[in-house]
């Protein structure tokens, strides 16, 4: 009796085994042959639509709008899956009348090139600095999302004088402090480069991020994101930015965390000279332990609730949101 369950486990076991097998492998012709990587990217916006080359980051796209006079203002959008500057359209939307405005896609992303490369936290700071000093030319405000934060307080800290102020949304690094030894780095470390190796090995890189990318999740990803229902536009530019040629190559890397700047509070945020003013929710996922104690003790720093948003107040706030961040860069401006 013992022999014929042990039998008919294993039978069951391989059956599965083989059926995993033969739906990997569908899945992976599937996405070759059917999913389409070439998808028309159509931000319609009513500005300047260009592209700087960047020595350190490659082509980046960007919109501008500069026929005001004021201190400039970057928009720049956070990373996950399927980011862009799609993420950040309200706020161009709401200023390009008012002051000069740029948004950016980061290296990658979007419209901006998506290379197969090293790409690392030091490339999206140097992205944002060399875009501000060669491509605006003069002190600019940075408006961020999410982790996105900590790559514009990285290059406000190496060069200050090209940073007039940071507006940050939804920013990452607020959680309380887990202390880790020099072997714990070491180790995480390892296995982030362990886990990157796999995710790009090309027989099946493409497809997992295929999977993760489909409509379906994307519209999943910006529900929960939303108090209300998601712009139908947002999603779809989501879509097309995400299904264009080379688009899984840095998403890969985010997901290996290889993207993470590990103790960015007191590495960053706390020897930020500017002003900095933080706008957050309750967004699924983030942590903000920490903010109101830097609040506190940062006279620089201003920090701002939107309590019934869940990621993207930019979008649901506008009117409220907007005023307050008109009357933060007026005070700031040069």
């Amino acid at each position: 009796m013992d022999k014929k369950v042990n039998k008919g486990s294993g039978l069951t076991l391989m059956g599965l085994l083989l059926a995993l097998g033969l739906t990997k492998t569908g899945w992976i012709l599937y996405s070759k042959r059917y999913i389409d990587h070439h998808a028309k990217l159509n931000i319609i916006l009513e500005a300047e639509h260009h592209t700087y080359h960047s020595p350190a980051a490659g082509a980046i796209n960007f919109f501008v709008n500069d026929q005001r006079s004021r201190t400039p203002l970057l928009l720049v959008h956070g990373l996950h899956l399927y980011a862009g500057l799609h993420d950040i359209l309200p706020v161009f939307e709401a200023f390009r009348t008012s002051r000069p405005i740029y948004a950016i896609d980061l290296p990658g992303f979007g419209g901006s090139e998506k290379t197969d490369r090293p790409y690392r936290p030091s490339m999206y700071q140097e992205a944002i600095s060399d875009f501000i000093k060669n491509q605006i030319g003069q002190p600019a405000h940075v408006l961020t999302l999410g982790n996105a934060s900590t790559y514009a307080s990285m290059a406000a800290i190496a060069e200050p004088e090209w940073v007039r102020s940071l507006m940050m949304i939804n920013p990452k690094g607020f959680e309380m402090p887990h202390p880790t030894t020099l072997k714990g780095q070491q180790y995480r470390e390892r296995a982030m480069d362990l886990f990157l190796s796999y995710l790009k090995i090309p027989l099946w890189s493409l497809p997992i991020y295929d999977f993760l990318a489909s409509r379906a999740r994307i519209t999943s990803f910006y529900h929960k994101r939303f108090s209300y229902s998601p712009p139908g536009d947002l999603i779809e530019l989501a879509y097309t930015s995400a299904h264009q040629p080379g688009a899984h190559f840095a998403p890969i890397v985010l997901m290996s965390g290889k993207l993470n700047v590990p103790d960015v509070r007191e590495k960053y945020y706390e020897k930020l000279t500017q002003p900095v003013y933080v706008v957050y929710d309750n967004e699924t996922g983030a942590n903000f332990d920490m903010l109101p104690q830097l609040v506190r003790e940062k006279a620089n720093w201003t920090a701002l609730r939107s309590r019934n948003t869940k990621g993207m107040p930019h979008f649901e706030r506008t009117g409220e949101l907007f005023r307050q961040f008109d009357l933060f860069w007026k005070e700031h401006d040069t």
